[in-house]
């Protein structure tokens, strides 16, 4: 895929991947769109980024999920067209099932899954009445296998591969594209701001997260994977060999799982 003249939707764009994404694809011709919940952080990553004529903002709360239809017109209005969906925003989670409260399990449904979905369909007609579009879902490796303190997380992840998968065979004819991005670890603030068991962050880092790929690093190959028009696309350091082990030795990733001690 060339992406010249493409309009590029951005959610999470705040802050960490969907901003690394932002300066990243800001350097190509494209237009883009930058959402979240915070008008004055988007404005600022805008500040940082190249062809700020071609780019505009898009305020957004993905747990708004049933009323965002109207946010999806204004995405249009913007450039006259959106060409790309990259699915982004969502929070993660570091708490044991047996202390982690129900309401932090639908909260993370409603924001990882529900949001997405809801302004997936949002656009979909969109992308159907121009015979083309291409939905980006960033999931993570936790969207194939699963890890200790990550239960309703990896729950959200898996489940938005389910979703997609479908979506990818019910649109093929209408020439829709669809790309699951499966981070390893990034060094960004998602462990910080990760839920906890009753709803607080974390607020703390953690070693295997601040030793993952750059932000800028993961972000060269996430656009790589869209222009490539993969189907998935893994991106860590040996994390991702839990896909492989997850398909063809389970017992053998559980082992190595229980033994790595990540938080």
């Amino acid at each position: 895929m060339n992406l010249e003249n493409k309009t590029i939707w951005i959610t999470g764009a705040s802050s960490g991947i969907g901003k690394g994404l932002a300066l990243e694809l800001s350097k190509y011709p494209c237009n883009l769109i930058l959402s979240s919940r915070r008008k004055e952080v988007l404005e600022e990553v805008k500040l940082l980024c190249s062809n700020q004529e071609r780019i505009a903002i898009l305020p957004l709360d993905l747990t708004d999920f049933e009323n965002l239809k109207p946010i999806a017109e204004k995405a249009v209005s913007c450039f006259g067209k959106v060409d790309i969906l990259i699915n982004n925003g969502g929070v993660s989670q570091r708490s044991l099932v047996i202390d982690t409260d129900i309401s932090i399990d639908k909260k993370l449904m409603e924001i990882d899954y529900l949001g997405t979905i809801g302004l997936s369909k949002a656009i979909l007609k969109h992308f159907v009445e121009n015979k083309s579009g291409h939905f980006v879902t960033v999931s993570s490796l936790m969207g194939k296998f699963s890890s200790p303190y990550r239960s309703g997380y990896c729950g959200a992840k898996h489940a938005l591969h389910g979703f997609f998968d479908a979506l990818r065979m019910e649109h093929e004819k209408d020439h829709i594209k669809v790309t699951m991005i499966c981070p390893g670890f990034v060094n960004t603030d998602v462990a910080k701001n990760a839920l906890t068991g009753d709803g607080s962050k974390q607020d703390s880092q953690d070693k295997a997260t601040e030793n993952g790929l750059t932000v800028e690093e993961f972000s060269k190959r996430v656009i790589k994977a869209i222009q490539k028009e993969k189907f998935e696309a893994y991106i860590g350091k040996k994390e991702v060999l839990g896909v492989y082990l997850k398909r063809f030795f389970p017992k053998l990733l559980h082992k190595f799982v229980m033994k790595s001690q990540v938080r």
